[in-house]
């Protein structure tokens, strides 16, 4: 009887600015990270390449897409683009980007006449190059991040993650929010994990939220929260306003303490406002992206961050396996 042949391991890169996020993921898959080049010419250019021979290989690229200071949203996502073609001219028999953070989200729909719908852009760009798999860590919308894509999608959510954390609490009267009627679908999958971690559903709320010309309002929340731990459940935090305004809504309605639950901190100007608001009493972010701002990490108004390179090696793992 003929044995099967044996799998080799997965090709895993990360490029430049993300290479501590792809160390953590190898080291948790036992392996080191593949060998690249990347240079930068005088004239912003720049090219990327393997060293490691990559014909029949299944190979994995990671780059988290949020602008800092040495590189915008799109220097990264042409990086990441560009470094894809290459690997498959290379010879890869399969790539699959690993993306923890994936701009451009956010625009998935036209709300004015002749509106861009820039998510499905970016699918149809990765498309492009070759990309056979997307896996992305909390999309804005889940529904827009699988049909954007023809390619196959793969979307890993930190809940888990986060309900663990804040294990303290999983005894007390709990109620989790959404600061908007957009993170419903968020907030009920948040609170199916809460429930199989402790065998209670918690109740949720909504927050009003209305935005025009990027001016947000509303600050209605439905229900009764005397007594309760609000934990307001929302995927990213830019300025931090819809977030500080839910928090203030929450005490209003008399919860006893607010955490804030963010899967993607970019924390931009403005946002220090969060640390120091009487509102809120602790925040929880995972390190998808890092944050602009310095955060403190004791005390009320402090910042936990739950790394997340797990729910990308178990990723991998099913991946490579199928």
């Amino acid at each position: 009887m003929q044995s099967e042949p044996v799998q080799s391991e997965p090709v895993v890169f990360a490029l430049e600015g993300s290479q501590a996020f792809g160390e953590s993921v190898a080291s948790r898959l036992g392996i080191e990270l593949a060998s690249h080049e990347e240079r930068h010419f005088e004239d912003g250019e720049h090219k990327a390449r393997s060293l490691v021979d990559l014909h029949g290989q299944d190979v994995y690229v990671l780059h988290t897409l949020f602008g800092d200071e040495t590189s915008s949203v799109n220097d990264k996502l042409v990086r990441l683009l560009f470094f894809i073609g290459a690997v498959k001219d290379a010879g890869a028999r399969r790539v699959t980007a690993l993306v923890p953070y994936l701009a451009y989200a956010r625009k998935d729909r036209r709300t004015k006449d002749h509106d861009p719908v820039t998510t499905r852009y970016v699918g149809q760009l990765f498309e492009a190059l070759g990309t056979d798999c997307m896996v992305a860590l909390e999309v804005h919308n889940r529904a827009a991040f699988d049909n954007a894509f023809r390619c196959q999608t793969e979307h890993l959510e930190a809940h888990e993650l986060f309900v663990d954390a804040l294990h303290e609490h999983q005894g007390d009267d709990v109620v989790i929010v959404s600061p908007d009627a957009g993170g419903a679908k968020r907030v009920d999958r948040f609170r199916d994990i809460w429930e199989a971690r402790t065998g209670s559903r918690p109740p949720s709320d909504v927050m009003e939220k209305r935005r025009s010309e990027g001016v947000v309002s509303g600050e209605a929340v439905v229900g009764d929260m005397s007594g309760k731990v609000a934990i307001i459940v929302d995927d990213l935090v830019a300025g931090g306003t819809t977030l500080l305004r839910a928090a203030q809504a929450c005490r209003g309605q008399g919860a006893t303490k607010v955490y804030g639950v963010i899967t993607h901190a970019l924390f931009g100007p403005g946002s220090e406002k969060l640390f120091d608001a009487e509102e809120l009493d602790q925040l929880l972010i995972t390190d998808s992206v890092k944050p602009r701002l310095e955060m403190p990490t004791q005390g009320k108004g402090g910042v936990t961050v739950i790394p997340v390179a797990d729910l990308f090696a178990r990723a991998i793992t099913t991946l490579h396996g199928k």
